[in-house]
């Protein structure tokens, strides 16, 4: 086998060097995004290691998001990530500035925000803690969950709760596409303004991973708050959790 990159410590186990090796080709353009990965016995022949060696490699590689395995067909090098800016400003209120809507740029491969779900909302600590936020009780509020899409796949997963209801039936429907912030806010007849935001991060849960087409566990941007009208009284709860591979925040505190 080729020689350990320089950054590789020696003790670095045989399938992760040949991991480290196969980005480092696949970053080269040895391996074009979309191209096919050799099979398991070429790279077993090319590289001098073991079928399961080449297996553990790749396997290293999926679970970095650089390649897709399709079972029965091959592995492919997937195009890279792309990271989009979502800028907030931080002297406005406004729901609209700032929002991953107005952020994200439009696309002609379905992109956009689409109703999946609108779950009930049954007094679990998340529920608990959302209706503490608006200063409601649990059986008060109403939830619908949505997924955004971008170039063609899912990028965000996001739930919103409101201190209203019913919602109504045509803005639950799964499929439904809009911009959920605001439609909820004409559904309620108010307008929003930015309570407050904060910033975290997750691991996906196997309901998040299926939704954004990533493994369990993988790393999501968190961004949450309360919205409220004008006059202070909250009227929103949203909870975002972006793929961390996908975007990213800025805040600008200057005049650009």
């Amino acid at each position: 086998m080729a020689t350990n990159p320089p950054s590789t410590p020696p003790n670095t186990p045989l399938y992760r060097r040949l991991a480290r090796q196969l980005q480092e080709r696949i970053d080269a353009g040895g391996y074009p995004a979309g191209a096919r990965l050799p099979s398991e016995p070429e790279l077993s022949a090319e590289f001098g290691v073991n079928r399961l060696t080449v297996r553990q490699a790749v396997a290293e590689l999926e679970r970095a998001a650089v390649v897709e395995i399709r079972r029965g067909v091959g592995t492919f090098v997937r195009p890279p990530a792309v990271r989009v800016s979502i800028a907030v400003d931080p002297r406005s209120q406004r729901f609209d500035l700032g929002s991953v809507h107005e952020a994200l740029p439009e696309g002609d491969q379905g992109d956009g925000e689409f109703v999946v779900a609108a779950p009930p909302v049954t007094g679990s600590a998340e529920d608990e803690e959302v209706a503490r936020q608006l200063g409601r009780a649990p059986r008060e509020l109403s939830r619908v969950d949505s997924v955004i899409r971008l170039g063609g796949r899912a990028r965000a997963v996001c739930s919103y709760w409101v201190p209203f209801g019913p919602l109504p039936a045509e803005l639950l429907r799964p499929g439904h596409a809009g911009n959920l912030v605001l439609d909820l806010a004409r559904a309620a007849g108010v307008e929003l303004e930015y309570d407050w935001r904060a910033f975290g991060a997750v691991g996906a849960d196997l309901a998040e991973a299926e939704l954004l087409g990533v493994p369990a566990g993988t790393p999501l941007l968190v961004r949450e708050g309360v919205s409220c009208t004008p006059d202070g009284t909250p009227a929103l709860y949203v909870r975002r959790r972006i793929d961390g591979s996908s975007a990213r925040f800025v805040l600008h505190f200057r005049e650009r």
